[in-house]
């Protein structure tokens, strides 16, 4: 029997995730995880001023525990700042500093020495031409969660 295409699929983007997981965690520098690289690179990515640490739970979609002990490692490195929301004495913002932007850059190049294994593959239209699917596939998923 056959598995239906979207699970054989899905089967296929599970086991890219976890070899390329493995790939960029070894290109990063030293210290740096996939998911505090994750923090960063979000902040950038979206431009964000600031966060609250259970609005970044949810976007990464772990626990508020796991994600305050990855926000305290980042802060500790003096990564991110967190401060008290002046809105809410309850709450707190997290924000990128300086040194995460740089962080964020260092991972950048160091991940960029992954890509030339790549290249050869396709050809920048055909990754081009991949981004709708992988987008409104990214979106499904967002909204199904």
């Amino acid at each position: 029997m056959t598995d239906p295409p979207a699970f054989a699929f899905f089967v296929e983007i599970s086991i890219i995730d976890q070899l390329a997981g493995t790939a960029f965690e070894r290109a990063l520098p030293k210290g740096m995880t996939r998911a505090q690289f994750g923090i960063l690179n979000h902040f950038v990515r979206l431009e964000l001023e600031s966060q609250s640490p259970a609005v970044l739970a949810e976007a990464f979609q772990v626990t508020r525990p796991t994600m305050t002990s990855t926000l305290a490692r980042l802060e500790r490195a003096g990564l991110i700042s967190i401060a008290p929301d002046p809105h809410d004495g309850r709450a707190k913002l997290v924000s990128i500093t300086a040194a995460g932007r740089e962080m964020r850059h260092s991972c950048i190049n160091g991940l960029a020495t992954l890509l030339p294994a790549f290249a050869s593959l396709a050809s920048d239209d055909e990754y081009r031409a991949a981004l709708p699917f992988l987008g409104r596939l990214r979106q499904a998923l967002d909204v199904a969660r």
